[in-house]
């Protein structure tokens, strides 16, 4: 499985590196993957999730 937030989906994405004289060449973008543990069904498993998602999981604990 590719590396892509497993409650989201947010991935790599594409862009351009823009220079200073204003030459475009492609780049990739990835988003801020973390390998967490989380209890699924009473089971502790291991997935990768972004950082918006992790802060989103600790404010529903509360």
């Amino acid at each position: 499985m590719s590396k892509q937030c497993a409650m989201c989906g947010k991935a790599k994405m594409s862009g351009n590196k823009v220079s200073h004289s204003n030459i475009k060449t492609p780049r990739t973008y990835n988003a801020n993957l973390h390998k967490v543990q989380v209890e699924i069904d009473g089971r502790p498993q291991k997935i990768y999730l972004c950082t918006r998602c992790q802060r989103t999981l600790n404010k529903e604990e509360r």
